[in-house]
């Protein structure tokens, strides 16, 4: 374990590390502490595999966003904790699993991983070059610098499952290079699983009318973060299909929505960092994008800690950032990951982008929502007095600049606290803008 980099013939080095899956998963102890990526990066092949043993009395997981039930996740020495809920960590806490959120944005996450140092990490890979070479494919994310702790120190172990459909995505040598050496990684094992896609998202009215809004908000010359959903896909379809330009990508995710603005001749991506370059830390998309992504020069991928600061983030010219919310109260408060109090998400890298695009030279920062929800079969104002008590507070009021529902657009920066509330209410489905009016007049 632990090896340095080899000169020696790569081919038979990857021979010497190649096993079986069940060799693999033989190699985690019963009471053992094992860290995988997020989504994309997750070894499938692998963690499905883990469901052949039974007999693990306290195996921790760490993860995020988990794209497959994989079957050992249900046992009852298994924990898992996860940076970031999604519908399969929603679900086997509703069983009853051992699932706990880990409250921390992206950077938390980086944070974690290296000094809770779990003794396993695992991570999917892309086939391996002539030079010996592996990238870590669709995910750099928080685990690409764990990943490389963990190869290089011969007390704890680094898995890598090469998926042949997996493509290899560059990364800037100073960050790592997004890639590690065959000599370094303990086990190998190989898959030839599809690669996970995100699945089509249902458009609404009021996601076109919300897109709208924000395309009018984008300038020529912005650097963009964008991310899953209706309103970044048609916002894409737009900037695609109009006129404006000279747009730069510095983003967390990268999605089609962006692979769409390249082919379209939108991006030259001037930004002031990372010149030249689509930056992300992670995909997740169709077998289009990834194929797009495959080998392309103009595509890095860094770890999250070279794209989720906002020290790092401000420096970019005219940056956007365009993110989601569930609700907001009249102060402004944004809560994007809980409903109730159930967790349904994560803090990910909302109020990261909030800050670092309010804080760049023309920058803007853009927060989205429907005006109202159903809720028990009742239709509620998304936009409200307060939030309920205990609502945990996804993005606080003083970082929250635009708000844009289908109604319109709030520009809440430099206003006072009573000027927040009246935008804020404009801007709120009409049948509830009485009520709202009402619990404004009743407090001051």
């Amino acid at each position: 374990m632990g090896a340095r980099i080899s000169h020696g013939d790569p081919a038979t080095l990857y021979r010497s590390k190649l096993h079986s899956l069940r060799e693999a998963v033989d190699r985690i102890q019963p009471e053992d502490t094992l860290a995988v990526p997020l989504a994309t990066g997750q070894p499938v092949a692998f963690l499905n595999a883990l469901g052949e043993r039974g007999d693990f009395r306290n195996l921790t997981v760490f993860t995020g966003l988990v794209i497959e039930p994989y079957p050992f996740l249900q046992q009852p020495g298994v924990h898992l904790i996860s940076g970031f809920f999604g519908p399969i960590e929603r679900t086997l806490q509703s069983m009853g699993g051992s699932v706990q959120y880990l409250p921390a944005d992206f950077l938390g996450w980086e944070r974690y991983a290296l000094r809770a140092r779990p003794r396993v990490i695992a991570s999917a890979l892309a086939p391996m070059d002539e030079h010996g070479f592996l990238s870590l494919g669709l995910h750099a994310g928080a685990s690409f610098n764990a990943f490389l702790e963990a190869a290089r120190d011969p007390q704890r172990l680094a898995i890598g499952e090469v998926n042949r459909h997996m493509p290899r995505v560059l990364g800037l040598g100073r960050f790592g290079g997004h890639r590690i050496h065959i000599s370094e990684i303990d086990v190998v094992v190989e898959s030839d699983r599809t690669l996970f896609e995100l699945p089509e998202v249902p458009v609404a009215d009021e996601d076109r009318a919300i897109a709208q809004h924000v395309e009018e908000l984008i300038e020529n010359g912005a650097t963009l973060q964008t991310g899953i959903g209706g309103v970044p896909n048609i916002v894409a379809e737009l900037l695609a299909a109009g006129k404006k330009g000279d747009f730069g990508i510095h983003t967390e995710m990268l999605v089609d929505g962006i692979m769409r603005l390249h082919r379209a001749g939108k991006i030259t991506n001037h930004k002031g960092i990372y010149d030249g370059f689509t930056v992300a830390t992670f995909a997740a998309g169709s077998q289009a994008l990834y194929q797009w992504m495959d080998g392309n020069p103009e595509v890095r991928l860094l770890p999250v800690a070279q794209v989720n600061d906002p020290a790092i983030i401000r420096r970019n010219r005219r940056m956007v950032s365009i993110n989601a919310a569930l609700a907001i109260d009249l102060s402004g408060q944004a809560m994007a990951d809980t409903v109730g109090p159930r967790q349904y998400s994560g803090v990910g890298g909302h109020e990261l982008f909030v800050i670092g695009a309010g804080e760049s030279d023309e920058g803007k920062s853009i927060i989205c929502l429907h005006s109202t929800a159903r809720v028990g079969g009742e239709t509620i104002s998304t936009i409200t007095p307060a939030l309920p008590l205990g609502t945990p507070v996804s993005t606080p009021r003083h970082h929250v600049q635009y708000v844009v529902t289908e109604h319109g657009v709030a520009n809440l920066d430099m206003l006072t606290a009573a000027q927040r509330a009246d935008a804020l209410i404009a801007i709120a489905h009409p049948d509830f803008r009485p009520a709202l009016r009402s619990a404004v007049g009743a407090a001051r």
